[in-house]
């Protein structure tokens, strides 16, 4: 490129022939740095300016000219550190460039008027996590699979991939089911699928329209995705919020307890009970065969539920800030402590009880902790911009799911980094 750009000399070149050859260079700058292209950037322009009704379109795309992967360092933690400033503050889509947003992460859309919760990146104590890179992402995933488990918060991470992944290729929809909670994404050029299989308790559970308490079956794995995921690569697993649902626990065929119940002589075991023995069933049937699976396991930990301020979710909370909390603004306290303590412990205790037994080929187990970074970022949330404001909707301040451009892309960002070779 700098024989190139010598070889023109400025007192003889016609003009077009130098703006050709500077939008060129500007082009592959922003290629090499794990940039956005020109469809992106004009995408987020109109963003800004266009009315909030405009659909998210499925225009062109632009493909990475490289599928070499950046690498964190060995050793380098990439799930401890801080949110710095973005120099570059462009997102990977928008609204515009990506049809795989629903409704109620689209903050663009909905007229967010701060767009400064984009204009921060993920930084690891001790080196830098690289930009997200779709055509090396995708790469690395030729021929294999991939499915995401549990409640809206994975169906939110999925889209945040498929959003990333459109700068190279839009997928096809093969569903069995004609249900967005049950959707099968097929990338043809590389051969790779993306799932999604809802499962809020990851354990059975039910609800009569009659009661208010939802019946968790714990010691047995919900079917709605261990019937599917005997064929696949990689399972992302991850489950939290529901289990704040008044509730009532059978194990072994018998109601050993419950949440919040008040009925005489059933005794309270509390939400942290079943959270962590859903986690548990659900990591023991992936390891020990039992589903068919000999991949690997990742568990995505808790997604902070304490981002609500001024109230509860139901009663006047939300979430207003603008910008994230420093890493020694907040620590990581009551449910939200209680909850990623036991995902972590039953993901030491599942890995301890793989390792022991050799007699079969046994899933692979990853932790990925998300929950220290996630928990800065009371600024992502959709808040009252994930619908119009006369909308009357259940959730109306959600500060529970992310925007999607926003700050759980780097959730696979950290993916990426997880799924490539040793």
């Amino acid at each position: 490129m700098r024989r190139l750009i010598q070889s023109v000399s400025p007192a003889v070149a016609p003009l077009p022939a130098l703006l050709l050859i500077s939008t060129f260079v500007v082009f592959l700058v922003l290629t090499a740095r794990g940039g956005v292209s020109f469809v992106d950037i004009s995408a987020w322009y109109s963003s800004s300016s266009a009315s909030p009704s405009s659909p998210p379109g499925a225009g062109p795309r632009a493909v990475n000219f490289t599928a070499t992967p950046g690498r964190v360092p060995k050793g380098c933690d990439i799930f401890r550190g801080e949110w710095v400033p973005d120099g570059g503050g462009i997102p990977y889509y928008t609204n515009r460039s990506c049809p795989h947003i629903q409704e109620h992460q689209n903050c663009l859309k909905y007229g967010r008027p701060d767009l400064g919760f984009l204009r921060w990146r993920w930084r690891p104590s001790g080196c830098d996590l690289p930009r997200f890179n779709a055509a090396a992402f995708l790469d690395s995933i030729r021929g294999r699979s991939l499915a995401f488990v549990g409640d809206s918060l994975a169906r939110n991470h999925m889209q945040s991939l498929m959003c990333l992944l459109s700068k190279v290729e839009y997928p096809k929809d093969i569903s069995k089911k004609k249900n967005l909670e049950f959707s099968t994404m097929l990338y043809e050029s590389h051969n790779c699928t993306v799932a999604i299989f809802w499962s809020p308790f990851l354990v059975k559970a039910n609800k009569s329209e009659d009661e208010e308490l939802w019946h968790l079956y714990l010691d047995e794995p919900d079917d709605a995705w261990l019937a599917e995921i005997g064929g696949f690569d990689y399972i992302v697993i991850s489950a939290g919020n529901w289990f704040t649902r008044p509730s009532m626990f059978h194990e072994a065929g018998d109601v050993v307890g419950c949440h919040y119940c008040l009925i005489p002589g059933v005794k309270d075991l509390s939400l942290r009970y079943s959270q962590r023995i859903a986690f548990r069933s659900a990591l023991r049937a992936l390891t020990s065969g039992f589903a068919g699976f000999s991949g690997t396991v990742i568990l995505r930990t808790l997604s902070p539920t304490s981002h609500f301020e001024d109230g509860e979710w139901n009663k006047g909370g939300d979430c207003r800030r603008t910008r994230p909390y420093a890493a020694n603004e907040i620590r990581m306290v009551g449910l939200d402590l209680d909850f990623y303590t036991a995902q972590v412990e039953e993901f030491s205790r599942a890995k301890a009880e793989a390792e022991t037994e050799t007699a079969r080929p046994r899933a692979r187990l990853e932790l990925m902790d998300t929950t220290a970074a996630m928990l800065l970022r009371p600024d992502g949330h959709p808040s009252r911009y994930g619908h119009w404001a006369h909308v009357n909707v259940t959730l109306y301040n959600d500060c529970v799911h992310w925007c999607l451009p926003g700050p759980i892309d780097v959730w696979n960002e950290m993916l990426f980094q997880m799924l490539l070779p040793d």
